[in-house]
């Protein structure tokens, strides 16, 4: 099976992305650990797949899966770059589109040539919405690990996510915590770990420990999940630039209900094709 795709990034966080649309894709988890596999395959952080919706209210579905096959319901720097691919693979003409997805939907929109704008779902800090196990919502929660026992925040942006502060980003806490608290068992599910260093009320420094990905260079829906947790502890503002590693993105919250909007910008690495057996 010969699959065309395009492989993307979002400040350094990397796609391969597949139309579903104009091809017959049939991918079992081994085909897409193998793709996502930087010796064998193409090399990247999560797959995207553009796929028609049932739905007549969106443009597309978007789905997700992480490097090791699994399935994900979220990713924000990928949402960016699809909507960078669609139009690019001339399945859009529009600047502005909505995508169906397994855990939710959101809006997507390029607001300048290199930026594109996402909107997010309203952070829900419900224990049972990522699921967590904890007797009641709380604003932290200790969570022990092998060695010590910290304190984090806990929100599902469609995905879940526990966010934890750190003194300086250059710690060594990603490398040995952040595989302890993705597989802690309070997370049946599994869970994204952010360490966030807050510089000021407007400036966060992030990591983050993706699931199913291990750390890599931005994690969009965990800097919204950084800035929803911040903004909990009354930490932040509404509008906070989050640096990571591979660049800036700008998340806004205004609070509550509201939804949550992340701007950053996408790249086009190179279009591609891979045989598989």
């Amino acid at each position: 099976m010969k699959i065309e795709f395009s492989k993307m990034h979002g400040l350094g966080n990397d796609f391969v992305v597949i139309d579903a649309i104009s091809q017959d894709i049939n991918l079992q988890a081994s085909d897409i650990a193998f793709i996502a596999d930087r010796h064998l395959g193409v090399g990247c952080d999560q797959l995207l797949m553009a796929e028609k919706s049932s739905d007549p209210d969106y443009d597309f579905f978007y789905r997700i899966y992480n490097a090791d096959g699994s399935e994900a319901q979220q990713c924000g720097n990928g949402a960016r770059c699809f909507l960078h691919f669609v139009q690019h693979r001339g399945l859009t003409q529009k600047n502005h589109i909505r995508v169906q997805m397994v855990n939710g939907d959101m809006e997507l929109e390029r607001v300048e040539n290199d930026l594109i704008r996402v909107s997010l779902m309203a952070p829900n800090f419900a224990p049972e919405a990522l699921p967590f196990e904890a007797a009641q919502e709380a604003k932290s929660y200790a969570l022990a690990l092998q060695n010590s026992t910290i304190e984090i925040g806990a929100v599902s942006m469609g995905n879940p996510h526990a966010v934890t502060l750190v003194n300086h980003i250059s710690t060594d806490r990603v490398q040995f915590q952040g595989p302890e608290i993705e597989a802690h068992s309070r997370f049946p599910e599994k869970v994204n770990a952010g360490f966030m260093q807050i510089v000021d009320r407007a400036t966060i420094q992030l990591r983050v420990f993706e699931r199913g990905s291990g750390e890599t260079l931005a994690c969009g829906s965990g800097a919204c999940a950084a800035v929803a947790v911040g903004q909990k502890w009354d930490l932040l503002n509404d509008k906070v630039s989050v640096k990571l590693l591979g660049g800036e993105l700008i998340i806004e919250w205004q609070g509550d209900d509201q939804p949550l909007y992340m701007t950053g910008p996408t790249a086009l690495v190179f279009d591609g094709q891979i045989t598989l057996n």
